[in-house]
């Protein structure tokens, strides 16, 4: 087998006419998702758990295996008690969130480019599973894809030879820029899928390519905020996920792959709107429950402490609430507790403090 030769951007011959259904549906339920999203009053804190989930579910797709609950837990710093490799798969979730929030604000300013690119790969594998393979940087030697250990003639997939690889990242990314595509979704399926078969790095391309589908939409202007979570839907379709793109190498086959990725969009779309409307209605609820249970005029910092962060230990949770006493601080937290709106996972013992978790909200975050 020998390196794929991408074909360059635009794609042509795609049957439109027989995608147009599909196209429709995909750009509505964008457009309703995009709608809740304006009408939240906080998205930062209210999706915040969501954002987190999409970072575990994007990195479970590359062999993580941390779940959602035990990086709520390693936030809260009471994850060290967990192996060494789901503490590292933990720190691999960590930066990916990290670059999915950070993308935020360099795109206010700036466009999708390969600069960026490099920037958020680089923080993506620092420190973590991939930290030699020049985070940061696209390859210059060959790479392939295949089962651990195999060699480059078993591989099932040979992406392109290095030595025309920026030819390719600058037809990309071009195509990125262009404004007068058909439809911005189609637009996406093709970035999406271009990058995972240019692979420009020699680790993290899955990751980044989903990054991406976020960040595109958020910079097309379809959403008003970056936080469109697909990998739910990759996950749970992992096989026919990599089967589509590889059937672009292997038969061209663009349309397969663009129906696949429409419909990931549809479905996915409709369950971010579920979640976020339960996690909205769990907030309201919430609210008059916190602040009749205190009667404290930290009630709301309270309770948006424990959106942003569902798993808090006291010390932290006094300083994201603004409590400027311990005393009060541990007052609120006990009275939560007792009323059993919020749960105590872990007791103060010496140096180490209290822990408490908002289950309920770890649960929405969390339901497949």
């Amino acid at each position: 087998m020998n390196p794929f030769i991408p074909e360059s951007l635009p794609i042509v011959g795609i049957d439109w006419e027989s995608l147009v259904r599909k196209i429709g549906s995909a750009n509505a339920e964008i457009a309703r998702y995009d709608g809740l999203l304006q009408s939240l009053p906080n998205p930062n804190v209210l999706l915040s758990p969501l954002t987190t989930n999409e970072a575990v579910l994007s990195s479970k797709i590359e062999g993580t295996q941390a779940s959602l609950e035990e990086v709520f837990e390693a936030d809260a710093g009471i994850g060290k008690q967990s192996s060494s490799n789901v503490q590292d798969d933990i720190k691999e979730i960590i930066n990916y969130r990290s670059v999915l929030l950070s993308a935020e604000k360099e795109l206010k300013s700036k466009p999708i480019s390969l600069h960026l690119i490099k920037g958020l790969h680089e923080v993506l594998l620092d420190s973590v599973r991939g930290k030699d393979k020049t985070p940061g940087k696209f390859r210059t030697d060959q790479n392939w894809i295949g089962k651990l250990g195999t060699s480059m003639a078993g591989a099932r997939y040979i992406p392109p030879n290095p030595m025309i690889l920026q030819e390719h990242l600058e037809n990309w990314v071009k195509f990125i820029q262009m404004k007068n595509y058909p439809d911005a979704i189609v637009q996406l399926a093709i970035i999406h899928a271009q990058f995972e078969i240019i692979h420009p790095f020699k680790d993290g391309n899955g990751r980044i390519g989903r990054l991406l589908i976020p960040l595109f939409l958020y910079h097309k202007k379809c959403l008003i905020r970056p936080m469109f979570y697909l990998s739910e839907y990759l996950e749970s379709h992992r096989e026919e996920y990599y089967d589509r793109l590889l059937a672009i190498t292997e038969e061209g086959d663009w349309f397969g792959w663009i129906e696949y990725f429409l419909n990931a969009i549809i479905v996915q779309a409709k369950k971010n709107i579920g979640k976020a409307k339960k996690i909205q209605n769990l907030y309201e609820h919430l609210k008059s429950s916190f602040i009749n249970s205190t009667h404290s005029q930290y009630a709301i910092p309270a309770l948006d402490a424990f959106f942003h962060s569902p798993i808090l230990s006291s010390t932290a949770f006094a300083a994201s609430s603004g409590i400027k006493t311990r005393a009060t601080s541990n007052h609120i937290l006990e009275k939560l507790s007792s009323q059993k709106l919020l749960y105590l996972i872990r007791e103060a013992k010496g140096s180490k403090p209290a822990v408490y978790a908002l289950s309920e909200l770890i649960i929405i975050a969390d339901e497949k």
